[in-house]
């Protein structure tokens, strides 16, 4: 197992619980596609524990009347170009 993947089972872990004990006991609500919870897996696994929390983050607290809704994907990993000095 690599030290990415073990850094962000916990917050995987995290969501995960949410999903199972106390996501079935709440109304649904999400006003978006995919919910908020699987954006969050999604986001910690393609982008990592600070971008991807970041991103779930922001995501969550978007999520209230005034708020966008509907389809949002997480964005796909842009890679950076390192300029070279020369």
């Amino acid at each position: 197992m690599s030290l990415k993947k073990i850094v962000r089972f916990p917050f995987i872990a995290l969501v995960r619980i949410y999903q199972v004990m106390i996501s079935p006991y709440t109304p649904a609500t999400c006003r978006y596609s995919p919910t908020c919870s699987h954006y969050a897996i999604e986001a910690l696994e393609k982008h990592g524990v600070v971008s991807g929390g970041w991103m779930a983050l922001k995501r969550i607290f978007s999520c209230h009347p005034w708020g966008g809704s509907g389809y949002d994907p997480v964005p796909e990993k842009t890679e950076t170009k390192t300029k070279t000095k020369i």
